[in-house]
């Protein structure tokens, strides 16, 4: 195993088998700091997997993946989280009874847990993040709407206005623009780009327009194998990717 290293993640060797298949096989993938990385692919290739290795809800069955140097493999979720890992899932799961403002400052870490929460004080910091994630998210004119009132767009931004409050180093996105409508698609890929000028992101994505707005690498996996990695136009010029995903 390599020691220390400049990438913000470093996996390596990551392997997981469910009875005998291979969902990931020995993959490599290092992210760099501030980068924004899409992970493509067909169903099955692994990549909801991979992002469940390295946030711990999937345990591996060997290799490593490191953040900041620093070994995941093991460590319980919540630990990976504090330690500047953000993941959002396919499903927004936002509080759908309270309102963004709330649902937002329930999501500042100090407010975890129950005691947490009432010992918790709003204070002119936690005010001040949430104005700022709000206007990131595009939702600085609904503080005060209810969750569950939200379009469906206006929730996966709440979700990761969420996550934002956390102030995560890496950033990890499974389909964010499922469901959207064009507009809202456009403004998430303008989202993106904004938060990622000072975190990592890691985004999963099957709309391809899409991820030619916001990737400057893609990472192409196939039956848990990296089958390609490079620029967009590599990526779209490369027949192995067009017999096995592109020409679907």
């Amino acid at each position: 195993m390599s020691s220390n290293t400049d990438y913000l993640l470093a996996i390596e060797d990551l392997t997981v088998s469910f009875d005998g298949f291979k969902a990931v096989d020995s993959l490599n993938l290092y992210l760099d700091q501030n980068e924004l990385r899409v992970i493509i692919g067909p169903n099955g290739a692994g990549k909801t997997t991979v992002l469940d290795l390295i946030c711990g809800k999937t345990r591996a069955t060997s290799g490593s993946v490191k953040f900041k140097n620093r070994e995941m493999l093991g460590m319980p979720e919540h630990s990976i989280v504090r330690s500047g890992i953000g993941r959002k899932f396919q499903t927004p799961s936002i509080y759908e009874n309270l309102t963004v403002y709330e649902n937002l400052e329930v999501s500042f870490p100090r407010g975890r847990g129950v005691f947490g929460a009432l010992t918790f004080k709003t204070t002119t910091e936690v005010e001040q993040r949430i104005q700022s994630v709000a206007e990131t998210t595009f939702l600085q004119d609904y503080l005060h709407t209810e969750g569950a009132f939200l379009s469906h767009g206006q929730k996966q931004w709440l979700e990761i206005g969420m996550l934002l409050m956390q102030e995560p180093e890496l950033m990890m996105l499974d389909e964010p623009v499922a469901g959207m409508s064009p507009a809202e698609r456009e403004q998430t890929a303008e989202l993106l780009k904004r938060i990622s000028a000072d975190r990592s992101i890691l985004v999963i994505e099957h709309d391809m327009e899409f991820v030619s707005r916001i990737a400057k690498k893609v990472t192409v996996l196939h039956l848990g194998k990296i089958l390609a990695e490079g620029s967009m136009d590599e990526i779209h010029n490369n027949q192995m990717v067009q017999d096995v995903y592109l020409g679907h």
